[in-house]
């Protein structure tokens, strides 16, 4: 009788440790305005591009089973798992808990579609187990540098900066003006803090800067601050190559989905006063592969063509690509926050109320799926908006500077965006989207070090 009572507790005990270390799943969604399938591709075996879901677990998941498309990619907690159009459900499986199986019908999607990125969030039903965390610290120099982790910026004080992040592995980047930036990953242990120290370099380009001669120096002027009631200036960068801005006037607009905008996205919702305070200048056209090779030296761009939108460059290239033309040019560029973008796509205090930047007949501005032959064009070829500003319908995805986040209805004075976030924001439609994703308050989402050949930039000029 023992015995058999001993065997009974430890199958209930086993029983009850399996069910302790059981997975579910918190939620399982569309992610309509992340672009990470198109930015970063990968084909079937009937070359048609997969959907991405990013299965977000605090844990070590060791495989995806089911119609997968492998590798699979980890991004610290999250796993991108490449899947073909039409699959409907998939296996995970993790180092401590119960295999799961997912069935995509339970969660209002009855397959996956080409082209699109889902998000799945686990869950660990093991109430006893708690999740892990540990300091890292990072000391930079100079002092005055930018640190991120995780593409989170992280406060610093006096070339230190502390976060606290849970145990495994993270990313972490420290950039400044006039410097090499520094970038690389940190892999956390529970047994003890980290700490990295960091001193950047300065760039070669700054350096040859200090000690160039006289005549050099006059080849590349340093032009002066443009004239406040023109509306119109040419600054130039340096080989003939210049770049042209449009002022826009400060003024207040309603943000979002407003009446004369159709089928907008949720993320467009609710609509809020805005108020920009300051006139400021913004690029006429979108940043072109002349002009970013003139200041980089280089041409990522898969389209090629001098004056073709310069795309396959993410969030990152660009402020190294403001911080070397600020230096030549001894002007302030940046890229528009995304009040800056929609207040100029939609003509700012010219505007006429259109669906698209410019008009309400989508071709009249803009290049796009219908239109563009599976390609970029010539900057400046369609119609200007109301400001006479070019292709912010159309053409490239314009990078903004906004970490992404979520409307609310409260009027905003001068806004920058989110604090912080893992995505940046992108604006005005490309040569591959619809006529949904160039309407002038469309926005879509990617992380920083996304790429593709539909994602370019615009400048915004601070006086």
């Amino acid at each position: 009788m023992r015995k058999l009572l001993l065997s009974l507790f430890m199958l209930f005990a086993a029983i009850s440790s399996a069910l302790a270390q059981e997975l579910t799943v918190k939620s399982f969604k569309l992610a309509g305005s992340d672009l990470t399938a198109q930015t970063q591709p990968r084909k079937d075996l009937n070359n048609r591009n997969c959907a991405v879901v990013k299965v977000q677990f605090v844990g070590e998941l060791t495989n995806i089973e089911g119609n997968v498309i492998m590798p699979l990619v980890k991004r610290n907690n999250e796993t991108w798992v490449y899947m073909p159009q039409n699959t409907r459900q998939m296996k995970v499986i993790t180092k401590n808990y119960l295999p799961l199986m997912v069935t995509f019908a339970d969660y209002d999607i009855e397959r996956l579609e080409s082209n699109r990125t889902y998000v799945l969030t686990l869950l660990s039903n093991n109430l006893q187990q708690t999740q892990q965390s540990q300091t890292l610290t990072i000391k930079y120099m100079p002092t005055n540098a930018t640190v991120l982790v995780d593409n989170k910026m992280v406060k610093g004080t006096n070339g230190v900066a502390h976060t606290t992040l849970p145990v495994g592995q993270h990313s972490y980047i420290v950039a400044c003006d006039g410097y090499e930036s520094e970038e690389g990953m940190v892999k956390l242990k529970a047994s003890a803090p980290s700490n990295i120290q960091i001193t950047l370099t300065k760039e070669a380009v700054a350096i040859q800067q200090n000690i160039v001669s006289q005549p050099a120096v006059a080849q590349q002027p340093v032009v002066q601050t443009p004239i406040a009631n023109s509306d119109n200036i040419t600054i130039p960068v340096k080989d003939g190559i210049s770049i042209d801005m449009v002022r826009v006037e400060a003024g207040t607009f309603t943000m979002g989905a407003t009446a004369e905008m159709k089928d907008p996205f949720g993320n467009e919702k609710p609509t809020h006063r805005v108020t920009l305070t300051n006139d400021y200048y913004i690029g006429k056209y979108e940043v072109t592969q002349a002009l970013w090779q003139t200041v980089m030296g280089n041409n990522p761009s898969k389209f090629k063509g001098d004056n073709l939108p310069v795309e396959q460059v993410n969030w990152k290239d660009c402020q190294k690509f403001l911080s070397k033309l600020n230096r030549i040019t001894g002007k302030t560029f940046r890229l528009p926050t995304e009040a800056e973008w929609e207040y100029a796509a939609r003509g700012g205090n010219k505007s006429r109320g259109y669906q698209y930047s410019g008009s309400n007949n989508l071709s009249d501005v803009a290049w796009y799926d219908d239109n563009s032959g599976n390609k970029t064009h010539a900057v400046g070829t369609k119609q200007a908006n109301e400001l006479g500003i070019y292709d912010m319908s159309g053409n490239v995805y314009e990078w903004c500077q906004d970490w992404y986040g979520k409307y609310n209805s409260s009027s905003q004075v001068n806004p920058t965006g989110a604090n912080s976030g893992s995505f940046r924001v992108l604006r005005g439609g490309g040569w591959d989207g619809n006529d949904r994703c160039c309407r002038s308050l469309c926005r879509y989402i990617i992380e920083p070090d996304g790429r593709g050949d539909f994602l370019g930039l615009r400048l915004i000029l601070s006086e």
